[in-house]
């Protein structure tokens, strides 16, 4: 017989999940009675898997064949742990450890991890669960002229929308990402009313601070809009329609480094006062040179990206501290957040330093953070971060979420493996930062959803420039990415669009995934509607935004979702198996379904439930 227990189960580990330090929490072992145990004691390790306290774990009871051993603990100290048990019985001893999801294994194993983080740790609630939409400013749509005078030459301006994004390099072998579509504060306000009916309530956009690329992760100062854009009260005007129709703005902060480019670095001489050329530069202590000028620390190597010493005094008090910093700057003008681009290569006390400055200009702005693997236990660099123990992010990019409807909707992973990866996500992060996590299924750093469906791949830029789907394939690629956004707007997190995929556009990786929104394609598209149907039933059911998850795999390929919240549930059912599921309740949503007194789910089919 096996020895019983499961941290995910409040049988055994109550409550479950993340703790607020000092809260009490109960483990229970169950350890057959054969084992004829006579102590168990719970071992705890710091996050750098050295001892921090044991505990004893008392007899309470018998049930069966097993005795339970248990004792209620508190961590005082906000951090994460990692934590086995070690038993003593009549023959001798062993420790304990956790085997895959939920088992248990004598001597070998993997260790469990516990989080214990601040009791003040908040996140704002007007985010919790919204529906948001990621726009890569571009080429989502134009509106009108800017005046582009000052904009970095030289740059390229697309006769059309149709074109493809210049992906080949130029006789110098080099891809400078300076053609441009035009697309502007302007273009994105004037569909405002179009998001709204998507049911957004937060706009996450790419960089818009002026730079030399069109994606403009180069900055070349934080405190301008890039000219291609418009205008700073373009963009004032933007965050105040946005608002009136209770639209949230978050930017996209880019501080690990700037461009070469820039008012800071000016390796082209095109300023005055860059570090480049200036060793008085204010902004010389902000690089690191290793052999002035020419030898500095670059982002990945990239020499256009001179890195930052992000904790300098002079940078601290340029983008936080300052009374006119970036953040306060923007704030001002109607941001209401940001998201911090590579937030693993921005020191802890940074992230910390500009939350409390976010916070105390703006108490209900949102900081999320790029991170693409579990951030509540995230090495970086040889450094254990500290996002969620530390109050540093509220939340961030939700990649391992989109990794697990992609992997079981294509077939690469069966539907206990989806259960396991969604649920130790949800164990892991605070319930208040998974709330507010980013659940995208593409981004402008990824292949477009669609297009990562169909298992189509190729060698070359070459291969990938133009590729269309032939209409059968096109199709079943539909039908997955349907299965895909149903599972995105019922698990926990904001459900979040990036711009065309509610319209089925493809794209491999960058520069692909960053075409033009296609606007001739936005009537009776059966996606589409799928986008607005679930996000207004979320509007209207609190389960689907704020409730529990629980998630039960029906077979290989089908999945039960459970949200629950103040003692009402919702069920979520999506087949993607050969047979029919029955199941009861009131119909929310139907999809490739019927009823006839009771409930069918067929293959490809979704429904969305309230129990009675």
């Amino acid at each position: 017989m096996r020895i019983l227990f499961d941290s995910k189960n409040p049988k055994y580990k109550s409550p479950t999940g993340t703790l607020s330090e000092n809260m009490p929490c109960s483990f229970s072992v169950y350890v057959p009675k054969s084992c004829r145990a006579t102590a168990v004691n719970l071992r705890v390790l710091r996050d750098d898997y050295s001892p921090f306290a044991e505990y004893s774990l008392k007899k309470s009871f018998d049930e069966g064949e097993y005795e339970c051993f248990s004792e209620k603990i508190a961590f005082c100290t906000p951090n994460l742990y990692f934590y086995y048990f070690h038993i003593k019985t009549v023959e001798g001893e062993f420790s304990l450890y956790r085997e895959g999801f939920d088992k248990t294994n004598m001597h070998t194993g993997e260790l469990w991890q516990v989080s214990c983080i601040e009791s003040e740790f908040k996140t704002p609630d007007k985010f919790k669960g919204k529906t948001m939409y990621q726009i890569f400013p571009d080429r989502f749509n134009k509106d009108g002229e800017v005046n582009l005078e000052g904009k970095l030459t030289p740059f390229k301006i697309h006769e059309s929308v149709n074109e493809l994004p210049d992906y080949l390099p130029n006789e110098n072998g080099k891809i400078l990402n300076n053609d441009f579509f035009g697309g502007n504060f302007r273009g994105i306000e004037k569909k405002l009313p179009y998001l709204k009916s998507l049911g957004v309530e937060v706009i996450y956009l790419n960089p818009i601070f002026k730079a030399y690329s069109n994606h403009r992760y180069d900055t070349a100062d934080y405190k301008k809009c890039d000219e291609m854009l418009g205008t700073e009260k373009d963009f004032k005007s933007l965050c105040d329609s946005a608002h009136k129709l209770s639209i949230s703005i978050i930017l996209d902060g880019v501080f690990s480094h700037t461009g070469s480019d820039s008012i800071y670095f000016d390796k082209l001489k095109r300023f005055e006062k860059g570090a480049y050329y200036d060793k008085n530069s204010p902004y010389i202590s902000w690089f690191d040179f290793k052999n002035y000028p020419d030898e500095y620390t670059s982002w990945w190597g990239i020499d256009t990206l001179p890195c930052t010493n992000e904790l300098d005094e002079s940078f601290l008090d340029y983008i936080i501290e300052g009374e006119d910093s970036v953040i306060a700057h923007w704030l001002r003008l109607g941001a209401d957040g940001f998201r911090l681009d590579v937030a693993d290569e921005l020191p802890d006390e940074f992230i910390k330093r500009l939350r409390n400055r976010l916070k105390q200009i703006k108490p209900d702005a949102l900081l999320i953070g790029e991170v693409w693997e579990d951030a509540s236990n995230k090495i970086s660099y040889s450094v254990r971060r500290r996002y969620f123990t530390n109050s540093e992010l509220d939340s961030t990019m939700n990649y391992p979420f989109r990794s697990a409807i992609l992997n079981f909707v294509s077939g690469n992973i069966n539907a206990e493996s989806f259960r396991h990866g969604v649920l130790d996500i949800c164990e892991n992060y605070p319930r208040e930062a998974l709330l507010c996590a980013m659940n995208s299924l593409s981004t402008h750093d990824t292949v477009r959803a669609l297009t990562a469906l169909s298992g189509e791949y190729k060698n070359s830029k070459g291969e990938m420039a133009g590729y269309k789907m032939e209409k059968d394939k096109l199709n079943y690629s539909l039908k997955l990415l349907s299965a895909a956004v149903f599972l995105q707007f019922t698990l926990p997190g904001m459900p979040c669009i990036y711009y065309g995929d509610e319209i089925g556009t493809e794209g491999f990786g960058d520069p692909f995934c960053r075409s033009c929104f296609d606007w001739s394609k936005t009537q009776n598209n059966e996606l589409l509607e799928l986008h607005r149907a679930l996000s207004k039933l979320r509007s209207q059911n609190s389960e689907l935004t704020l409730g529990e998850l629980d998630v039960e795999a029906l077979g290989e390929r089908a999945l039960k979702l459970k949200r629950r919240l103040n003692g009402k549930e919702i069920v979520c059912i999506l087949n993607l198996g050969c047979d029919k599921i029955e199941c009861e309740g009131k119909a929310l949503m139907l999809s490739n379904s019927y009823e006839d007194s009771k409930i069918y789910v067929e293959p490809f089919g979704f429904a969305i439930l309230r129990e009675d």
